[in-house]
């Protein structure tokens, strides 16, 4: 497959100014690497983003991640590879990405809570631009038909 058009970060370089500030920022935010790539992993599967699926995978594997991890990424409540503060963060993710699909607050004030004893401020910060710029990837990708392989997330 072939993408439609130049990911539009790059046709407008005033974009990809504003995407590295904000990446800047995040990693400034005292989350980890690796919790950021499981992070973007998750709410790129919910999304069906496979540039930014394979994206993340790849990162994970080059840091040294189990491949068991990995692909738990996707059961995470079930499965034994996660401690409370990254299943906390991984239902962020979701409830962050799934804002359509919600009956109630998009962020609920038990979540809250559970995400707010993991994690201080700064953090909490980072992950919600993280979950929202990894929106914006999958939502980049999917317009412009992103092949699998090429993503730069």
């Amino acid at each position: 497959m072939q993408a439609r058009m130049t990911n539009p970060a790059f046709v407008l370089p005033d974009g990809m100014k504003g995407i590295a500030a904000i990446f800047k920022a995040i990693n400034a935010g005292g989350i980890s690497q690796e919790l950021q790539e499981i992070v973007g992993l998750r709410a790129s599967q919910i999304n069906g983003c496979s540039a930014c699926v394979y994206a993340h995978n790849a990162n994970l594997v080059k840091a040294g991640t189990s491949t068991e991890r990995i692909a738990a990424v996707a059961a995470w409540r079930e499965a034994p590879f996660f401690d409370d503060a990254e299943r906390a963060a991984l239902a962020l993710a979701e409830a962050v990405t799934r804002l359509a699909d919600r009956s109630g607050e998009a962020v609920d004030d038990v979540l809250w809570d559970q995400v707010a004893d993991h994690y201080d401020e700064k953090q909490v910060a980072a992950l919600i631009m993280l979950i929202g710029v990894t929106n914006m990837f999958n939502r980049l990708n999917a317009s412009i038909k992103e092949p699998t392989g090429t993503a730069w997330t």
